[in-house]
């Protein structure tokens, strides 16, 4: 989450949201800076949330942390569950913290998952995978889907559509949700309505082997960030031929049968290009699927707070969720 000193793209970001990248001071991530990194970030992100939360009902709703038992020398893990108060049975929302795959929390989103149980009317669950590097791949993905085995288990009593389920997250979030519907597909056992992704971070070849574009990844997530972030998550080099799409959603050859998807990023975000492949496969291999691409935004520019570029990402993260709602059950 780094600002470059000289960059290409500097003056291509709108102006609304050139002042937030001076409340990111994180610079050149670390096995050494991590855990500073890990504090900061969620004081910083914490506090973005809750300031662009007002339009929410707590009052209308519950928060409860449940401890779901892990199975067959898996951990327990821990989620946090808002829904609406009522009897109505609602739709399902498993939403995936972000944080490189190395920080984060279901705290970051708290704000989020409420805001979407207000205007959707949805129940929420958020995992607490396990970070990297503490934990290797599988362990994140793992833990995503043994929660979501389990909300999907207890949609009935927790009064959701076992059939209204959709995944999504924000940056590794959406980059772990996107594996784990990759997961999900190939394994069977539970089914997805879609999946919502903002600007998801889904190939461990990006900046490795895959150099982005000139004006990609200069603010708040950079090309060494990102090698970091996925030394930290691999047990191989990130590059390697034998990255399973399980971990990086872009290494999935076969997008057939992926439920209906809509990525939401920003004209300069390092993983612009990894998203729109990922999208022109998915149309290609008849999934419903959108893009949305944000001319003048860094990385997680939402978090600059009430800007028109935020206001946009808004709307458009609301549109999206009501079109993955509100598709035929049957389609796929």
């Amino acid at each position: 989450m780094s600002t470059a000193a000289v960059t290409a793209s500097e003056h291509l970001i709108d102006p609304e949201i050139a002042d937030f990248l001076k409340l990111w001071p994180i610079r050149d991530l670390s096995p050494t800076s991590l855990a500073a990194a890990r504090a900061l970030l969620q004081e910083i992100v914490t506090a973005q949330f809750d300031a662009m939360g007002a339009d929410r009902a707590d009052s209308d709703m519950t928060r409860e942390e449940r401890v779901i038992p892990g199975g067959k020398g898996q951990p327990d893990v821990r989620a946090v569950i808002h829904r609406p108060v009522g009897d109505a049975i609602t739709p399902g929302y498993f939403h995936v913290h972000g944080g490189g795959y190395v920080m984060g929390a279901p705290e970051f989103t708290d704000s989020r998952d409420r805001a979407v149980v207000t205007r959707h009317g949805c129940t929420v669950i958020s995992p607490a995978y396990r970070l990297a590097p503490e934990t290797k791949f599988p362990g994140a993905v793992e833990d995503c889907y043994l929660a979501l085995k389990w909300f999907h288990e207890n949609a009935r009593a927790l009064g959701v559509d076992p059939d209204c389920i959709i995944v999504g997250g924000e940056s590794a979030g959406g980059g772990l949700a996107a594996a784990l519907t990759v997961l999900v597909r190939d394994r069977g056992e539970i089914p997805i309505a879609g999946q919502l992704l903002a600007y998801p971070m889904l190939d461990d070849r990006t900046g490795s082997t895959v150099q982005p574009g000139r004006f990609s990844g200069e603010f708040l997530w950079t090309a060494a960030e990102n090698r970091f972030g996925w030394a930290s998550l691999l047990p191989c080099p990130p590059g390697s031929d034998n990255v399973s799409p399980y971990a990086a959603a872009a290494r999935t050859t076969d997008m057939a049968g992926l439920p209906p998807t809509y990525i939401l990023t920003g004209a300069l975000d390092l993983f612009l290009d990894e998203n729109m492949d990922f999208i022109r496969r998915l149309i290609h291999a008849g999934v419903p699927a959108g893009l949305t691409v944000y001319p003048g935004a860094y990385h997680a520019f939402d978090l600059a707070g009430e800007t028109r570029l935020g206001r946009a990402f808004a709307a458009d993260y609301d549109e999206a969720m009501i079109w993955l709602l509100t598709r035929p059950k049957t389609a796929s």
